[in-house]
């Protein structure tokens, strides 16, 4: 991979973004985005543009590879109760190595602003887009498993430039989108540690690093659990959080999901309704977050196939793969076909397969034997939107007991798992009005 620090090369877009001040650091040879009071960072706080480049053998080497998969049979059944189906996943082989274009997909990352900076010895890749306007937001959005950035790659003109797409410049924000370590192009941890806790840390030093001393958090997979951990950290600056896969699920709920028995008495229709898609991911949907908290070492097949990996980041969610397979059927909805493969090329190109996995390993050895979703005991503002294709679409009622600071609560109609790739304008109206309450601490 052939990734370049490429200070002295500052555009014009990136001089829009950045700041003249930010511009003149560049110049100088280290680049950081430090306001001009703070700019004077030690060696140790630098922050270094990065520029993503990979050789065109590394791709000839992929597409080597998706051609010489070996196919086992068809799965024997005519649904995908066995898993990512053959035909299914033969489409996307066929197309990964004789359509899909990775460059686009590197022209839309270097066409934003990003940078690297080291934070407790480990290399942290993040975009970082400051609004024209004025008061702006500064947020930081935090990516899960199987995703990456290329989930939020969408939703940056939206927020940061709010009046090209319907919203007023009030509803602008600074957005700071980082890779989680062992994904993309953050440092590979090299010793267990960096969980949801340390990344939490690490992400509050990020926003203190850049100068913000307001700002808010939002999430969704690993991303919520990095985003609440965060809120029970309370740093200095956090006004509050918004997740689109809120972690509510009452004891009693959770309890029975454990052993495989029947519902609590007394749910309501949206209560019932959340309890099964629950009850259905655990029995059928989890092996993947099962194998990757037990033994994420032994998935070298993984790291091998760019066809296997594929496989194993589509089996994420009955409801995502659903969308997936009809994107390769050639059915317009949610993501592309483009959309999957940048985001499976990322990882491919930057060998994360395990290096990511590595996150369920980590956070499982520091469990305190709670589940995913459980109830964390978040007492900051929170808001949810609850997407009705997420493994579990969060009810009211759940939301409002598991955050006693619920300052906004939606059911939206459509998106699932994705909901900033899969409906990037319904996804950043959210966010607007999430938020909206909390702008007037900004200047607090």
């Amino acid at each position: 991979m052939d990734t370049t620090n490429r200070s002295e090369d500052i555009n014009d877009d990136r001089r829009h973004f950045l700041g003249a001040a930010a511009v003149a650091v560049a110049a100088a040879g280290t680049f950081s985005l430090l306001p001009e009071p703070l700019a004077a960072a030690t060696d140790g706080n630098a922050i270094r543009a990065f520029h993503v480049n990979f050789p065109e053998q590394a791709l000839v080497d992929l597409r080597r590879r998706v051609n010489a998969t070996m196919w086992p049979d068809r799965e024997t059944v005519k649904d995908p109760s066995q898993g990512v189906q053959l035909a299914t996943i033969q489409q996307l082989a066929r197309y990964w190595a004789t359509e899909h274009n990775w460059r686009k997909c590197e022209a839309k990352l270097n066409a934003l602003p990003q940078f690297m900076t080291v934070i407790d010895g480990l290399d942290i890749h993040f975009i970082h887009v400051r609004s024209k306007h004025e008061n702006a937001l500064p947020m930081i959005v935090t990516h899960g498993w199987p995703g990456s950035i290329i989930e939020q790659l969408k939703i940056v003109d939206p927020l940061t430039n709010p009046t090209a797409h319907g919203a007023s410049a009030s509803d602008a924000f600074h957005l700071v989108i980082p890779s989680l370590p062992g994904y993309g192009f953050s440092g590979k941890p090299t010793a267990p540690g960096w969980t949801p806790v340390k990344i939490a840390r690490a992400w509050a030093t990020l926003m203190q690093r850049l100068g913000y001393t307001r700002y808010v958090a939002q999430g969704g997979d690993w991303g919520n659990a990095v985003s609440e951990v965060m809120a029970l950290q309370q740093p200095p600056g956090l006004l509050g959080i918004h997740t689109n896969m809120a972690a509510t699920v009452p004891a009693d709920v959770s309890k029975a999901l454990s052993v495989g028995g029947p519902p609590p008495a007394g749910l309501s229709a949206d209560e019932k309704h959340a309890w099964d898609q629950l009850d259905d991911f655990y029995r059928h949907g989890l092996g993947y977050a099962q194998e990757m908290a037990n033994r994420p070492q032994t998935l070298y097949g993984i790291a091998d196939s760019p066809v296997g990996l594929a496989a194993w980041m589509l089996d994420h969610d009955i409801r995502s793969y659903g969308m997936i397979s009809r994107a390769f059927d050639g059915k317009k909805e949610g993501l592309t076909r483009d959309d999957v493969l940048d985001n499976v090329t990322l990882y491919w190109l930057t060998k994360s397969a395990i290096s990511s996995a590595r996150l369920y390993w980590d956070t499982a050895q520091n469990s305190t034997g709670g589940g995913f979703f459980d109830v964390r005991g978040v007492t900051i503002p929170v808001a949810v939107s609850a997407f009705p294709d997420e493994i579990y679409a969060a009810p009211r009622s759940w939301a409002e007991r598991a955050y006693p600071k619920l300052i906004y609560y939606n059911k939206v109609d459509k998106g699932g798992h994705f909901a900033a790739w899969e409906q990037p304008a319904l996804f950043s109206s959210e966010v607007r009005a999430a938020f909206k309450s909390l702008r007037p601490l900004q200047n607090g």
